[in-house]
């Protein structure tokens, strides 16, 4: 099968889509499928392969580490003609998956798309952040969603938030896979490359250090923590604008000397990070999935999670970790405190339910349930009669651009007369 994946994020950018894409593109790849990749330029540069096609982008879009596509369809049209994808899955609502809408017209390919992201929980990134705006990119991702053959949700709270919108497209919940065997064995050598003494308790965070995780609660949360713990130590495996912020936290507690940022980890050196902890700790309110949860999982770490979207499709509470309902350092500390005081057959219990949570989010299992489902949607599409007709080919490119322009003109005029979402 030709897949064509089109993402605004992708390698080298450290984040959950770029990562998702790059994982299902390796395994649709191992399994004998081509592949191709749409996403934008960095400024770092990365070992592309041919199948890679990078748009040109604005760099660091408002100080942030996120580039900005240009739409170029015109270009990748004249780049896919000999690849003619089968599917395009889409993995963002606007500037490349509206290019996205174009392709799929063009080629007469069903368009997947899969809803990713909060994005209102990303306006920070923006000039403007206002209850209209959030207004705004709720209705525009889900205006697209409705435009598409198929979606895929990472999580019943997805597809649960999606329906309330008013999205009827059929949809499948596919979350990113994992390897949950690589994660399962590791080494706690980190501990001693960061002189944590052998009987220490090791609370941990693995992510990147952006201003939509809730950092700055959770670096307090466990600053409460550890000021009532003597052998409490944090090791966090991520790099991002907020490190500086965790540093003064601690600094502010004097706990900085048990505050141990290992910068960005991958491969081999993330498995290692997840095995020198002895927690998971997690705040973030922004997910659509609990994917880190599921690697700490994997790696038989009990998680304590803020309750939200992804957390809960994951998080079982005092089952496989504890799951904190009231948003306040004392609550989050008192579920470190459980995790910390639990007897060892206790313990035992709550790691192996959460080695089993994990197996759940194995990569061949969510390869096997998206490609069975570009596999259905092509084969409806090819039942139908295709006309590859210029007279046909022309309207079908002016109906997808006509949509494109109607989701946006909806989503504006949805704002305008909204103060923002209830």
């Amino acid at each position: 099968m030709n897949i064509l994946m089109m993402t605004n994020t992708y390698l080298p950018h450290v984040g959950g889509v770029a990562h998702s894409v790059s994982a299902f593109t390796n395994e649709y790849r191992r399994r004998g499928h081509r592949v191709v990749v749409v996403a934008p330029e960095y400024k770092e540069l990365s070992q592309d392969d041919q199948d890679t096609i990078r748009i040109p982008a604005i760099q660091n879009f408002n100080g942030s580490d996120f580039s900005v596509v240009l739409p170029m369809p015109g270009f990748l049209q004249t780049r896919l003609k000999h690849f003619k994808p089968d599917v395009v899955h889409s993995n963002h609502p606007f500037l490349i998956g509206s290019t996205a809408v174009r392709i799929a017209s063009k080629f007469q390919a069903p368009l997947i798309y899969t809803h990713h992201t909060r994005y209102e929980q990303y306006l920070h990134y923006v000039p403007l952040d206002l209850p209209r705006m959030k207004t705004f990119v709720i209705n525009l991702a889900a205006g697209y969603a409705k435009m598409a053959d198929q979606v895929i949700a990472p999580s019943q709270s997805v597809a649960d938030f999606l329906t309330q919108q008013g999205v009827k497209t059929p949809m499948t919940i596919i979350p990113t896979g994992i390897d949950v065997a690589a994660f399962r064995r590791g080494s706690r050598k980190l501990r001693r490359a960061c002189a944590i003494p052998d009987d220490a308790f090791v609370v941990g965070h693995v992510g990147r250090l952006a201003p939509e995780k809730n950092l700055i609660f959770l670096a307090e949360a466990v600053a409460s923590f550890l000021r009532s713990q003597e052998r409490g130590h944090f090791m966090i495996a991520g790099d991002g604008p907020m490190h500086e912020m965790i540093q003064h936290i601690f600094q502010e507690n004097r706990l900085d000397d048990r505050l141990h940022l290992l910068g960005k980890r991958e491969g081999r050196s993330l498995v290692d990070a997840y095995h020198s902890m002895d927690v998971f700790a997690f705040s973030s309110t922004s997910e659509t999935q609990g994917l880190v949860l599921a690697e700490a999982m994997a790696a038989g770490l009990p998680v304590v999670a803020i309750d939200g979207w992804g957390v809960r499709d994951v998080l079982s509470h005092r089952q496989n970790g504890f799951l904190v309902t009231e948003q306040t350092a004392e609550a989050f500390a008192a579920g470190l405190h459980w995790i910390f005081q639990l007897p060892a057959d206790r313990r035992d219990h709550v790691v192996q339910n959460a080695r089993q949570t994990a197996a759940a989010f194995s990569m061949s299992r969510s390869a096997d349930k998206a490609l069975a489902l570009y596999e259905k949607t092509r084969t409806r599409a090819s039942a139908a009669a295709r006309d590859e007709s210029l007279w046909h080919t022309s309207l079908e490119q002016i109906k997808a651009e006509w949509d494109v322009f109607s989701n946006f003109s909806n989503a504006v005029s949805s704002a305008i007369q909204s103060n923002g979402p209830d």
